[in-house]
């Protein structure tokens, strides 16, 4: 059986993102581990400040995005596919996303290429772009949906 990896970050592209790796993985009878990055706020990550004020933020946090996997792994079964969710902490999503890639032998990475702003990605860099340096697999990437122009 093979696996195919789904990182989501909760963007409006993750639905999406969800809906290619089911379409990948139906013909294919694939397994789909669906996981989220639990990034610490910016500063602790910069500065190694992992202060009591931060704990019970981090832990809403990851009760949040936990709620959040299972309803997508519900979605994917309904499909009649395997699912498993993860849920990994760490400062870079890309290395994070790579290594649970290794971890799990994923045949595919099935990721979307934006989530965040374009400004984030410039602050903080691209999640995408640093999986496609890193994957031990191939990456199949699913474009933001642009809005369409009104008709008048």
């Amino acid at each position: 059986m093979s696996t195919i990896l789904v990182p989501v970050d909760f963007s409006p592209v993750t639905n999406s993102v969800v809906g290619a790796a089911i379409a990948l993985a139906v013909p294919t009878g694939s397994r789909l581990v669906i996981m989220h990055v639990l990034q610490p706020p910016a500063v602790v990550a910069d500065y190694g400040l992992m202060g009591s004020f931060v704990l019970p933020v981090m832990e809403t946090m990851g009760q949040a995005a936990t709620a959040r996997l299972e309803k997508i792994r519900s979605r994917v079964e309904a499909q009649d596919l395997l699912a498993t969710t993860a849920q990994v902490t760490g400062a870079s999503s890309s290395r994070m996303i790579a290594s649970e890639a290794e971890k799990w032998k994923a045949d595919y990475i099935v990721m979307g290429s934006h989530g965040h702003t374009g400004f984030y990605d410039l602050l903080i860099g691209s999640t995408t772009g640093g999986v496609l340096k890193r994957a031990p697999c191939p990456v199949v990437i699913v474009p933001a949906q642009r809005k369409r122009p009104r008709r008048r």
